[in-house]
């Protein structure tokens, strides 16, 4: 059936936001000349009662917090084939997740974010509700007429009272955010799992990586070795397995980070820099997709000193391992193929970089790996076709991984790119002719002995 143009007094503009349940449309109430968001239950799921009473249970439990921090409801209402809907005020700066597919904020503007995250999930908390779901997708930002923003928590689909979340409740949440607790069914979720996934809202947020699984959570510092320690112990507090170490409330939680902020400008000895949208980022002629997904950092079992991390992106299927001092900054969580001539898709991707933001500039010299996944077409073929103008071709190689990987491929490799002297190498890999997924990897160096068969020998695909 196709889209209505008008739901009640709202014009409908364009769709901004569709999950399994729902979409949500831009619209115009014509009545106060204002923009807002419409929510409408999807056709398919409209008559499976307990969907529905959940989908309107989100509009009361909003409107029963009321509060600054939260996104307002306005009005509820009934499509003439009986799909429910409501009307919530338009966050017009979008999601902590759009912004974070540009790259992380200064560390006092994450620390902001997030205090102002956890102010209006502790409103929820006093309301009697628990939500279950914070990550940079359900925190949204609305622009204010004297240039700053609100920060607004939002997507209450999971939320429960806390008086129904204390028994027998059904495991739910988002991978990376969740609480070990909400993860069973028995588990007895109070304002702490909330805690838990503010923590790992500040954990993206610095390190521009997912935090891992309980208890297996790279340090912060590992990924961001100039975050100050006191930022990483809260974040390390907040993310504790055992509820009972984490901080007491999201209140508690957002004083903390009020404190570690204004620490965070004493030491800048700057104003607070606003967060904007950064260039997308380059890798040859390849675009990392703008998603909010972000990347997954792993465990290294190395010893600390020994520096090598382990990395790996949202989808859990690329792993590869690099020099500490090359794993910074992380951006992304995928990539399009079209970029190289193949066909548009929404493929695995990882960026790892000591400094993302030259990684555009071949000649700028930075060290770090790009991998992206590609399920059809001649990747082979389109990544030797890439030439490096400014760079001097020393010509390519067979790669054959052997071990438990399989991998073959051709190294094709750039030195003296630009002033810096840089190198880069272009590989592309398979396993086994016509297999699939085929793999792209960039490697740049700025210098040093060349790491690019170490680099792929600890590169791990999972098909």
């Amino acid at each position: 059936m196709p889209p209505p143009e008008q739901i009640g007094r709202y014009r409908l503009v364009r769709p901004v936001g569709s999950g399994a349940f729902a979409m949500v449309w831009l619209a115009h109430d014509d009545s106060l000349d204002a923009p807002v968001a419409v929510k409408v239950m999807a056709e398919n799921w409209a008559y499976r009662m307990d969907l529905r009473e959940r989908f309107l249970a989100e509009a009361r439990l909003l409107r029963k917090a009321a509060s600054r921090r939260l996104v307002q409801v306005f009005d509820m209402g009934e499509l003439p084939d009986e799909r429910p809907y409501f009307v919530m005020e338009y966050a017009d700066g979008g999601t902590l997740g759009d912004l974070l597919a540009h790259g992380r904020p200064p560390v006092r503007e994450a620390l902001r974010l997030t205090a102002e995250a956890a102010r209006g999930v502790a409103a929820l908390h006093e309301a009697g509700v628990v939500h279950r779901d914070i990550k940079p997708s359900n925190v949204l930002i609305s622009k204010a007429q004297d240039g700053g923003d609100r920060v607004l928590v939002a997507d209450l689909g999971l939320a429960k009272a806390l008086a129904q979340a204390s028994g027998l409740t059904m495991a739910a949440g988002s991978a990376g955010y969740m609480a070990p607790e909400q993860a069973r069914p028995d588990g007895d979720i109070d304002v702490r799992a909330d805690v838990y996934g503010l923590g790992a809202l500040l954990y993206h947020l610095v390190t521009g990586a997912v935090p891992g699984p309980p208890g297996k959570v790279v340090r912060p510092r590992r990924l961001r070795p100039d975050l100050p320690a006191g930022v990483e112990r809260a974040v390390l507090r907040a993310l504790a397995p055992d509820r009972k170490k984490r901080w007491p409330g999201a209140a508690r939680f957002a004083d903390e980070l009020d404190a570690l902020a204004v620490r965070a400008g004493h030491e800048s000895g700057g104003p607070r820099r606003r967060w904007g949208r950064a260039p997308a980022v380059v890798v040859c002629a390849a675009v990392l997709a703008a998603s909010g997904a972000g990347l997954v950092a792993s465990r290294s079992d190395t010893p600390r000193a020994a520096a090598p991390s382990v990395v790996g992106d949202a989808t859990h299927r690329i792993r590869v391992e690099v020099p500490a001092g090359w794993a910074r900054e992380l951006v992304g969580g995928g990539w399009s193929p079209k970029a190289v001539g193949l066909p548009d898709a929404d493929e695995p991707a990882l960026l790892v970089a000591g400094d993302v933001g030259s990684w555009q500039d071949l000649g700028s010299g930075v060290d770090g790996v790009f991998v992206g996944l590609s399920e059809r077409g001649d990747l082979a073929a389109r990544v030797g076709a890439i030439r490096h103008d400014g760079c001097r071709y020393r010509g390519g190689r067979g790669y054959a991984g052997g071990g438990p990987s399989g991998w073959t491929g051709r190294v094709r490799h750039w030195s003296d790119c630009g002033s810096a002297g840089g190198s880069i190498d272009e590989i592309s890999l398979i396993r086994g002719a016509g297999a699939q997924p085929q793999v792209y990897v960039q490697i740049r160096q700025k210098g040093g002995p060349d790491l690019t068969d170490r680099i792929l020998g600890e590169l791990r695909i999972t098909v």
